[in-house]
């Protein structure tokens, strides 16, 4: 029979909403001690840009990965060669056939997750309950209710979580935020982000589809809490092409652009939302949108006087204009395109007097140092995310709170979430900060 304090200590975490196993456990990390790290996912994107990012400090941060999950047998595989000829595994690397395997382990102390949009959130939630730091894709989550029991679960765990919203560790968004909220820039009045790309094969798989097998993987672990559908290569390869593994271009690219509307305004979420968009090039069997278009209202929650509108357009088969992001005052606008704050558009004096108004334009000025986000298929280890990762370590290490927590990733989720449902309904949402909740009108 267990003790009495083995099951004091249950009846607790359970109460909480939390799971207890025998490997459920949070080690003290000595300054000097190697961080272990496990990774959940071995992704185009873990490839791509966390293993360079993570690569960049691990000798330095004393990091080491020792360990990957994937339910699909090849993954499994070649992040045991990937990484053993980047020299960032040893003999003792270990290859767990899923999460349950990984976190039943004692040699692990934090993980990376770069698993399937729909399932960054109830994989993150496992991991922080069985007493791990994380670093997390974005998005954080695909619905709501996945959303809300891993903020919980984050919250109740007081583990490490870095969301990856990496625009949150660069220096000009840093600038930008720091300018904003000292007041000189005025009141935001309109935000305008686009992202464009003329890519017809992004987020397509079209090779590997015709290569897996049903039986090289767990397509049932795959689905965790969506539908039971029969096996599916292309959702399970191409997910950021159908829903509900994906929002696609919500969650994929608006989460990284929302987020700062969120960060700069101190706003966690939008008023309401409206979006239209649809299938109008890539007709290739995919559900979500290639283009898509969100005219959000934000403002104080008790005070609709106040506020601001941001308008999010993107699409995938004409890349003019690229990715912008403008903030406007009535002073001027901040570019973070550019990385340049100027009166441009600003009241101009001889208009102010006429109005017997005085006219603040903004001065010119840069923002400093630019870290880009890359937007090709391949994004590489990026600035942004390099520093992003620092970030990470260095907060495992010292349990201060990292650049983008668990809350900011839900944040960004509430609004891919009204979003997306406005898109999908052609009504107007709103969001009811009484009852933490979405309506749809």
């Amino acid at each position: 029979m267990e003790n009495r304090r083995e099951f004091i200590k249950k009846s607790a975490l359970a109460g909480l909403g939390m799971s207890f196993s025998a490997s459920s456990y949070a080690r003290i990390i000595g300054s000097n001690e190697r961080v272990r790290v496990g990774i959940i996912g071995f992704s185009d994107r873990f490839r791509q840009s966390l293993a360079p990012a993570f690569a960049e400090h691990a000798k330095a941060q004393n990091f080491a990965f020792v360990g990957v999950s994937d339910i699909w047998n090849r993954r499994r595989d070649e992040a045991d060669a990937f990484l053993k000829g980047k020299g960032l595994n040893d003999s003792s690397f270990f290859k767990a056939r899923n999460n349950d395997e990984l976190l039943d382990r004692k040699d692990v102390d934090a993980v990376i997750i770069s698993t399937a949009d729909f399932q960054h959130a109830l994989h993150c939630a496992a991991a922080v309950e069985s007493g791990r730091d994380v670093y997390c894709e974005k998005p954080f989550a695909e619905a709501l209710d996945d959303a809300r029991k891993t903020l919980k679960a984050v919250e109740n765990s007081k583990r490490i979580v870095q969301i990856g919203s990496q625009r949150r560790s660069a220096p000009n968004y840093h600038a930008a935020n720091d300018f904003i909220r000292s007041g000189k820039f005025g009141d935001i009045t309109m935000v305008e982000m686009t992202w464009n790309v003329n890519q017809p094969g992004r987020w397509r798989r079209a090779k590997l589809v015709s290569e897996i097998k049903k039986e090289d993987t767990d397509w049932t672990r795959y689905l965790m809490n969506r539908p039971k559908v029969e096996w599916d290569p292309r959702k399970y390869l191409e997910f950021r092409l159908f829903y509900p593994y994906s929002s696609g271009i919500p969650g994929q690219w608006m989460s990284h652009q929302i987020d700062t509307v969120h960060w700069f305004s101190g706003l966690d979420h939008p008023r309401s939302v409206v979006a239209n968009g649809g299938i109008y090039s890539w007709k290739d069997g995919r559900t979500n949108a290639d283009t898509f278009t969100a005219v959000f209202d934000y403002g104080p929650d008790n005070d609709k006087t106040k506020g601001f509108q941001v308008l999010y357009s993107s699409r995938m088969n004409n890349e003019a204009g690229g990715v912008k992001e403008y903030y406007y005052s009535n002073g001027g606008m901040i570019n973070l395109d550019t990385n340049k704050i100027s009166p441009e558009g600003g009241l101009e004096a001889k208009y102010a007097k006429d109005m017997n108004m005085q006219a603040n334009l903004l001065p010119t000025m840069s923002l400093g140092e630019a870290a880009k986000m890359e937007t090709s298929a391949n994004t590489g280890g990026d600035p942004m995310t390099s520093l992003h990762m620092l970030n990470w370590m260095e907060c495992v290490r010292s349990r201060k709170e990292p650049n983008a927590p668990a809350r900011v990733g839900f944040n960004h989720s509430v609004a891919n979430i009204m979003a997306t449902m406005a898109l999908h309904t052609g009504k107007r949402v709103t969001w009811d900060a009484t009852k933490q909740d979405v309506i749809v009108s």
